[in-house]
């Protein structure tokens, strides 16, 4: 016979309740950062609408699964919000980018002015050039007239640039030397700047799991007082109804884990290309990593039903090897969902590393 003391079974079991709800309280908000980020900025150019796409794929697999499976009804109430966020983020891309599934790339006209700026070039001209390659090209008969102005405005400009002292033979002209540093105040803003944004996703996300443990310890209150006023009608076998396996339910669940696998990828991609994480709110993928952190967790800490029937009616211990069968049972039910959510932590880490190296790109 299997035996496990009473206060261990309670801890295991609070770990997993604690943990599952901070990956809720996660997850409820984890949409909320990135679409308020697009609506400041009036922009969704940080995000890859492939990776949205893909993820709106996963989240709908999801549901299916869920209710095959027949996960717990919050799960699957979460899978359902998951997806109405997808589809507000979808609209977002679309109202800022138009109806498009190509992620924004710069345009010839842009790349050309980009080539062509250098540290002397003057800001404004380089933006009028931008607005008046898009408006009009010239034309054959006026070919001739602006090579000769812009030859003329081109000397008058680069003549006026010209220190006075420099047309002396005894006075050469040499280019100043620019600092290849940012001064102390700019690097002390940055500095600043920084830690009152390493504060507020750090504030953030302690008042979500706080908010998480508030949950599960009200929601265990709640379970103890109806379990209290119920008790007499419960008897131990219907405790444990066992791990049902759907194979529909595994199927949709491992089509779940391989599209939010692959969701990460063109983000992780549009950011390499892009050489810059502007316009990715930190806190989006910051709440994805902890909501699937605890999530994994959540999973681990089960508890089987002979050990949890042992404390409570003191009339069932788990035979041998009952208590391992009934685990492994329910870890193989659980493995597509635990592939998804390890294989996306390690993806949004990968994120992660990303915002560390371009940090300093595109601020």
């Amino acid at each position: 016979m299997y035996s496990q003391s009473p206060g261990a079974s309670l801890d295991i079991e609070a770990l997993s309740g604690i943990c599952g709800s901070i990956s809720i309280a996660c997850w409820i908000v984890v949409f909320s950062p990135q679409i308020i980020e697009n609506f400041r900025r009036h922009s969704a150019d940080g995000l890859s609408l492939i990776f949205i796409f893909v993820w709106l794929l996963g989240d709908v697999f999801n549901i299916l699964g869920a209710v095959l499976q027949g996960v717990l009804p919050t799960m699957t109430i979460l899978a359902v919000y998951y997806t109405l966020a997808d589809f507000v983020l979808l609209g977002q891309c679309f109202y800022y980018r138009g109806f498009t599934l190509s992620d924004g790339q710069p345009t010839s006209d842009e790349e050309a002015i980009a080539d062509e700026a250098t540290e002397d070039s003057p800001l404004l001209s380089q933006a009028n050039d931008i607005s008046t390659r898009r408006a009009s090209r010239p034309t054959a008969a006026d070919a001739e007239r602006p090579r000769r102005s812009s030859s003329f405005s081109s000397f008058h400009s680069h003549l006026a640039q010209v220190d006075a002292t420099h047309l002396s033979p005894a006075t050469p002209l040499i280019a100043s030397s620019k600092p290849t540093t940012d001064p102390p105040a700019v690097s002390s803003k940055k500095t600043t700047s920084a830690f009152r944004i390493f504060l507020f996703n750090t504030t953030a996300l302690v008042l979500v799991c706080a908010a998480g443990v508030l949950g599960w310890f009200l929601s265990t209150r709640s379970a103890r007082s109806h379990y209290s006023h119920h008790h007499q009608n419960i008897s131990p076998t219907s405790e444990s109804a066992g791990v049902r396996f759907d194979l529909w339910g595994q199927i949709f669940g491992y089509f779940c884990a391989a599209l939010y696998l692959g969701s990460r990828i063109p983000q992780l991609l549009l950011n390499y290309r892009r050489k810059s994480t502007e316009g990715v709110s930190m806190l989006f993928f910051l709440f994805a990593c902890v909501g699937n952190l605890t999530y994994v967790m959540s999973i681990f800490a089960y508890e089987p039903g002979c050990a949890k029937m042992q404390h409570e009616y003191a009339a069932s211990q788990c035979n041998d090897g009952e208590w391992g069968r009934e685990y492994s049972r329910y870890i193989l039910v659980n493995t597509s969902w635990l592939i998804g959510s390890a294989g996306t932590l390690l993806l949004d880490l990968m994120i992660f590393v990303q915002f560390w190296i371009y940090r300093n790109n595109g601020r």
